[in-house]
């Protein structure tokens, strides 16, 4: 309990005087409202427009958290097709890389032309397409960048493929996909509200934000973007926490190697 308090307070403390810091400069030197509203501007607004912001989130949430689970899953699918079949791998992976690296959001347009722009199809395949290639990627590095020491070893106990699969290769690429996740859980909310100011229902968090901006007014603008802060971390904390469900032995580790840094005593 103290281990994880020291942990936590030291993130909370930086926040909290970021916060005090903001209100503080915005009051010194006078900074209009228009340009950058306080801290306390923005909780009021976010408790005076709670009905609309929360819908707005729950829309937006639905979107991103159905689109991280499809590409997740469809990443993981593929990562293990592909170790199954090398060819398939020597293909794929690089094509998926190049793929990667391309601007995903920019194809929101064409999704609405595709699925239509008031449904929610064509926003859950930009979170989708985000949220793939990253987990696909480590994912299939995981699985086929074992050490070869280990699958000789394997091999000369006369085990099957897919004995080798689960003992060695999941394994070890268990940390590969929860480094994946912790960056795409997160990630999932920022494409989905991105794909909404290209089109899309009124009520989401993206077009909150563009209209209550277009309008000026930009407290309520940035409470929106708080809710969708919130979501994400909730996300985040998901992904940390299937990590540490999945990998306990790294967490052992951690553990250890804290405890046994010079200075430390037992």
């Amino acid at each position: 309990m103290r281990s994880r308090w020291s942990a936590l307070w030291p993130p909370l403390l930086t926040g909290v005087g970021g916060l005090l810091l903001w209100e503080g400069m915005i009051i010194v030197f006078g900074i209009r409202e228009f340009l950058l509203p306080k801290p306390s501007s923005i909780w009021a607004e976010l408790f005076a427009e709670w009905p609309v912001l929360s819908h707005a989130g729950w829309e937006t949430g639905r979107i991103a958290f159905s689109g991280l689970v499809l590409g997740v899953l469809a990443g993981v699918v593929l990562a293990f097709v592909t170790n199954r079949f090398r060819s398939l791998n020597e293909g794929l992976t690089p094509l998926a890389v190049a793929v990667n690296a391309t601007p995903i959001v920019a194809l929101a347009p064409i999704f609405n032309a595709w699925f239509g722009i008031t449904g929610v199809v064509s926003n859950q395949a930009v979170v989708i397409a985000v949220v793939f290639f990253p987990v696909f990627i480590n994912t299939a590095k995981g699985l086929t960048e074992v050490h070869p020491d280990e699958i000789e070893l394997m091999r000369s106990y006369a085990s099957s493929e897919w004995t080798i699969l689960r003992e060695v290769r999941v394994p070890n690429a268990l940390p590969f996909f929860a480094n994946a996740l912790r960056v795409v859980a997160p990630l999932s909310v920022i494409a989905a509200i991105v794909a909404e100011y290209f089109g899309g229902p009124q009520d989401r968090i993206g077009n909150v934000i563009t209209s209550n901006a277009a309008f000026a007014r930009y407290d309520v603008a940035w409470a929106a973007i708080a809710v969708a802060s919130a979501f994400g971390l909730a996300l985040f904390a998901g992904a940390v926490l299937i990590e540490r469900l999945s990998t306990p032995w790294r967490m052992a580790t951690q553990v250890e190697i804290t405890n046994n840094k010079p200075g430390r005593g037992k």
